[in-house]
């Protein structure tokens, strides 16, 4: 990695503790919800005092560069990749490659961080029999997509997989299966913020990250398979049911 690239990671990891310290601070405290796009769709002012924080802090640092947010674009700002320095909320990407990233889970007091060129600990499980694989529902409970949702977790238990489970959090999903904690991870409805990071992380270990339908990865689809071994992937890919999210880049 270079200077410049580290220097922007090691400005990045200092961000990602404070804004953990922040969260941290508001767990202690009563939270005041307020609802986004439906009433599973929540967010805290402590979200948004997250966002900002990372922003501001790092665009202070790094005018130049560009942000993808969640509640930024939940206030109406585009999600629209160019070619200048993106930062999709904590990772770093330029010319439309994932560079570095810093996810951090405040609950287990847990900071994933990767940078190009450094390795993590893949399970390297290609039994899919044997495979603990993640998922998530999608907040937004369409009665059709919620029903496909339910059948093709049904199908990948009857393969049958070691088990499914759901911590609950894209970002660390994707750290635990390049940690070795689980060996797959598979979603259908989430954001470009909530893939990046962990994408790039699962990438750097050695694993497998594909589009739904078994090809090429697509930040801005909405939807993505990461996996421990290409075996295990394409099996996943092979068993689930799609069904239409739309694109970030798109408005739809």
């Amino acid at each position: 990695m270079s200077d410049d690239w580290q220097e922007c990671m090691d400005h990045c990891v200092e961000v990602a503790k404070k804004a953990g310290e922040m969260i941290r601070e508001a767990l202690q405290k009563d939270i005041a919800v307020m609802q986004k796009s439906s009433p599973v769709d929540l967010v805290t002012e402590t979200d948004q005092k997250v966002e900002q924080l990372i922003i501001s802090s790092i665009k202070e640092k790094y005018p130049t560069h560009s942000f993808i947010g969640e509640e930024s674009v939940a206030a109406g700002a585009p999600s629209v990749l160019t070619g200048q320095s993106h930062l999709d909320h904590r990772p770093y990407r330029r010319h439309h490659q994932l560079r570095s990233q810093v996810p951090v889970c405040v609950r287990i007091d847990r900071l994933h961080r990767e940078e190009r060129d450094r390795v993590r600990d893949l399970s390297g499980q290609e039994d899919i029999s044997q495979s603990m694989v993640l998922t998530e529902m999608n907040f937004k409970k369409d009665p059709e997509q919620f029903k496909t949702m339910m059948a093709n977790m049904r199908t990948i238990l009857t393969i049958p997989v070691h088990g499914i489970r759901s911590p609950g959090s894209a970002a660390v999903n994707m750290c635990l299966v390049a940690c070795g904690s689980a060996d797959a991870y598979y979603h259908m409805g989430i954001h470009c913020w909530d893939m990046a990071g962990g994408a790039a992380i699962v990438t750097e270990a050695g694993g497998v990250i594909m589009d739904i339908s078994g090809g090429p990865f697509d930040l801005m689809s909405r939807r993505l398979i990461v996996a421990s071994s290409r075996v295990i992937a394409e099996r996943i890919a092979k068993e689930i049911t799609e069904f239409h999210v739309g694109r970030d880049d798109a408005g739809d």
